[in-house]
């Protein structure tokens, strides 16, 4: 069964702070990530496939191709399952177990 998909308001921002960078170089390519990063996100409401994550209540997906993991987590309601994407995470940062990265 599909989960309905959100996004978090830290996930947007990440989203948005990245893909902002992305595009001061090259706009063409900001909006494959954008795309990519997105259909991934669509994939796992459908078929959640991640790994336990570093912070508790959490899994983690890298997305194919991509240096970028979705940091999510699954609830379930009375209307059904809901996959909240918390974080957008470069996987350059320094990312200790239990915490998110911190912003530079």
């Amino acid at each position: 069964m599909t989960a309905k998909l959100q996004w978090s308001r830290d996930a947007l921002e990440d989203f948005k702070r990245q893909i902002g960078y992305i595009a001061e170089h090259n706009p063409e390519s900001a909006r494959d990530v954008a795309k990519r990063v997105d259909e991934c996100a669509l994939r796992l409401s459908v078929h959640s496939t991640g790994r336990p994550g570093r912070v508790a209540g959490t899994l983690e997906k890298s997305v194919a191709g991509l240096p970028y993991i979705l940091a999510y987590n699954i609830s379930a309601t009375d209307r059904g399952s809901v996959l909240t994407v918390l974080r957008l995470i470069h996987t350059s940062r320094d990312w200790r177990k239990g915490q998110w990265p911190k912003e530079d």
